[in-house]
């Protein structure tokens, strides 16, 4: 049986403003109208596997939750990212606790891949290798010099078996340079590194104790000490934090002598930057990719893509031009591996929309800024049915609430109101409150606040139904 494992903890720095910490892009609809998680989940419809286990991050958790709450899923929380060896590692030890030793068909969350039969066929044909203990990669057959992948040599496998739908690895190459990638290519024994395994649980951690055996035995600590909280199995923090980060890759692939790789000929495309959207999306007649309300002029193979308001774009070529509700980004189509840098610039002079995107998912629902000033901000909050937002107070601000749609319980003190649409409430400094979404639509309400401080630290939360008693907002 192939048990399914999702990595879905990153945070995709080269698609901002699109993608955050907050709000990273594998939870973004780029192509189509689900998620990149979503379209990693139902790639496996049809094939014999088990419930996926998902691998996420602690801060992202109800984002991931409200996402996959379709599916049959196991979720399981990182306290910190570590890359991609340990996460690997505590999802092998997990799906050995009842004993069994699966197949781990370990998928990252925010691939692309146009044939899902085709994809699934490459995964038929690397059971024969992983089941001989065989650590297997899905090599990608290419289809130019890539400068933004990393590649993979291959060599003929040998031992008398039967295994010729697959490769050995010779080597792994980093990410060249456009003349290395060319000669790569004209190699004819090289493929993209897809980032996707296929192997069994016991053989990736009898290699991980051979060549990085102290992670190997914090990621059983880590395991060891996980517990429950609501939906979420959660690694145990302190040992997980003693972790090294370190790729799979670099961890046990580039030193395992059982490295093998299977081609995958399947319209794979990794979201990795700006320039992979706009080739992996449906172009005009002139190459342009526009989204949301963009109006082209004059413009050639170029991505221009407007969220809150018109973008007009006029003379150009080969742009990326990306507008979101508190940034604007304009860049060559060309230099789009560069935002990471660009970003991490703007991390380093404390910008925060560097990190925290315009609209905050919480638990509940999501708010987003609509204005700020001094001593005032404008807040667009939407509770999903059934929420309810923790039992607080505030310090610093007052909070003036008008209902937009949907029908409000308030609890002020020690009443509990009702607050209808085109009605509003008062709540003063320091009063205790509560806001819930008790009906079947969305509550959608605007808040104006009011007072010396109105930072989202301002909370002091006395009851939550999500257990978030004990971190930051």
């Amino acid at each position: 049986m192939i048990q399914p494992v999702i990595l879905s903890g990153g945070s995709g720095t080269r698609l901002w403003p699109l993608s955050r910490e907050q709000m990273p892009k594998q939870f973004l609809s780029l192509l189509g109208s689900d998620s990149l998680l979503q379209q990693t989940l139902q790639r496996l419809d049809g094939l014999s596997a088990s419930a996926p286990m998902i691998i996420g991050s602690h801060t992202q958790r109800f984002l991931l939750a409200e996402q996959v709450r379709e599916h049959n899923v196991t979720l399981v929380l990182e306290p910190e990212g570590r890359n991609t060896a340990p996460a690997i590692a505590c999802a092998a030890l997990l799906a050995q606790q009842n004993g069994e030793d699966p197949l781990l068909l370990v998928l990252p969350a925010d691939h692309a891949i146009d044939d899902v039969a085709a994809f699934q066929q490459s995964v038929t044909n690397a059971e024969t290798l992983a089941k001989a203990g065989y650590l297997v990669t899905f090599g990608v057959v290419p289809t130019h010099p890539e400068t933004g992948y990393g590649y993979i040599v291959c060599d003929k496998l040998d031992g008398g078996e039967s295994l010729t739908a697959g490769y050995r690895v010779h080597r792994f190459i980093e990410k060249p340079d456009a003349e290395r990638a060319k000669a790569l290519i004209a190699q004819g024994d090289t493929l993209w590194n897809s980032g996707m395994f296929l192997f069994k649980a016991s053989a990736y951690l009898n290699e991980l104790a051979a060549h990085e055996p102290q992670m190997m035995s914090t990621c059983e600590a880590a395991v060891a000490s996980a517990h429950r909280d609501l939906d979420f199995l959660r690694l145990g923090k302190a040992a997980f934090e003693a972790i090294p980060a370190e790729s799979i890759d670099v961890a046990v692939m580039e030193r395992s002598r059982r490295a093998a790789v299977v081609p995958l000929n399947a319209g794979w495309c990794d979201i990795g930057s700006f320039d992979a959207l706009w080739a992996a999306s449906p172009q005009d007649a002139a190459g342009n990719v526009a989204k949301g309300d963009a109006w082209l002029c004059d413009t050639r193979r170029s991505l221009v893509m407007a969220d809150q308001r018109l973008v007009v774009t006029l003379g150009v070529e080969d742009m990326v031009v990306v507008e979101a509700n508190d940034a604007v980004l304009v860049a060559h189509r060309t230099r789009a591996q560069e935002v990471k840098a660009l970003v991490a610039s703007l991390a380093q002079a404390r910008r925060p929309e560097a990190q925290q995107s315009a609209q905050v998912h919480r638990p509940w629902g999501s708010f987003q800024t609509m204005e700020r000033g001094a001593r005032y901000q404008v807040k667009h909050i939407s509770v999903k049915p059934g929420g309810k937002l923790s039992l607080q107070r505030h310090q610093h601000r007052a909070e003036h609430w008008v209902v937009v749609s949907g029908t409000a319980l308030v609890t002020l003190g020690d009443q509990a109101f009702w607050v209808s649409e085109n009605q509003s409430t008062y709540i003063p400094i320091g009063a205790v409150h509560r806001l819930e979404n008790p009906g079947k639509i969305p509550l959608v309400l605007i808040e104006v606040q009011s007072g010396a401080y109105l930072g989202e630290d301002d909370i002091e939360r006395l009851d939550d139904v999500y257990s978030r008693h004990n971190e930051a907002p």
